[in-house]
């Protein structure tokens, strides 16, 4: 009864939004992961906020969200949603890439899975742990390391995507691995003797980044402030109506609704930029540096765009950048 009526109230907002939509739809290429983390995206597609705004949006998905924010290098998409080692890669390569909003703040979100025989990070030792590197996982990994002073050499690092990290578990090419949701309860669900040996509480709370294309949001600026009025509207519906915007996303990801209602309190999705945004991205900058990964820390300044944000929720950035 609840969905049906936010889908007639949400009937009769589209209907009311002509002005909108009487012209051809602005053409978009979106692209991010496969879970709950990056629920604006799938909210502003099955709500149909990105239509009621004149848009006509392609979700690309993938692996990871932080794989797919790479595409945004050249244009290949025109926004993307990923982890905070991403997007300064991405920046690296293309000036162009900005940040535009903190879309998730995961605040239970990623574990430490141990296998069969597995108890503690000790247990860990001189075993094989999976780690998808450039995203939140390695992000936390290193986190976990650096809080918990732990030898990075005690441990096997093996490089693996996020998706295939159970089915390793479960043939024993893993002994553990560092993970956001869902893949560590779906690995306690199906593998038999896994269990969580570290959670991110105390250590890390990790933060998704929307990430668009500066160049395209220059030339495109009409359509680049619809789809950010999309994504704020649409981080509304999750905030406000959340068994709706629940259902959404289940049916999105194709994921069951009880384990998408257990997932969805972990995190928060603010929707802002601010100070704690930017203290992320300098955690993962020295995380890159320190790997020799990045040669020095990204001009903060030509990497966080607030521009669009600031247009459609003003009170939502409160960020201060380093001057000139």
């Amino acid at each position: 009864m609840i969905v049906a009526r936010f889908v007639l109230v949400l009937a009769l907002v589209v209907a009311m939004a002509g002005a909108a939509t009487a012209q051809s739809p602005a053409r978009m290429v979106i692209a991010t992961g496969v879970d709950p983390a990056f629920s604006q995206f799938y909210v502003a597609q099955e709500a149909g906020l990105f239509k009621k705004n004149g848009l006509d949006v392609q979700i690309n998905t993938g692996p990871s969200g932080s794989g797919m924010v790479a595409f945004l290098v050249g244009n290949q998409i025109n926004a993307g949603y990923g982890a905070e080692q991403a997007g300064i890669t991405a920046h690296t390569i293309d000036k162009n890439v900005v940040i535009v909003a903190e879309g998730t703040t995961l605040l239970r979100w990623f574990s430490i899975v141990g296998g069969k025989n597995v108890n503690s990070l000790d247990d860990l030792k001189g075993k094989r742990v999976g780690i998808a590197p450039g995203t939140g996982s390695e992000v936390f990994w290193l986190e976990v390391v650096k809080h918990l002073k732990l030898n990075r050499a005690d441990y096997t690092i093996v490089n693996v995507e996020a998706p295939e990290m159970v089915a390793a578990l479960e043939r024993g090419n893993l002994d553990g691995f560092a993970v956001w949701e869902p893949w560590p309860t779906r690995a306690i669900m199906s593998v038999k003797g896994a269990k969580i040996v570290r959670d991110s509480q105390g250590i890390f709370t990790g933060r998704n980044f929307i990430y668009m294309n500066r160049g395209w949001i220059e030339k495109n600026r009409d359509a680049a402030e619809r789809f950010m009025t999309s994504i704020a509207e649409a981080n509304d519906v999750i905030n406000n109506h959340r068994e709706d915007a629940t259902q959404m996303v289940s049916k999105f990801l194709k994921l069951p609704p009880e384990i998408t209602r257990e997932l969805m309190p972990k995190l928060a999705f603010p929707l802002a930029l601010t100070n704690d945004s930017v203290a992320n991205v300098n955690i993962a900058m020295d995380q890159l540096i320190k790997m020799g990964k990045l040669k020095q820390p990204v001009d903060l300044r030509e990497y966080v765009y607030p521009d669009l944000l600031r247009k459609v929720r003003p009170a939502n950035v409160t960020l201060t950048l380093p001057r000139s």
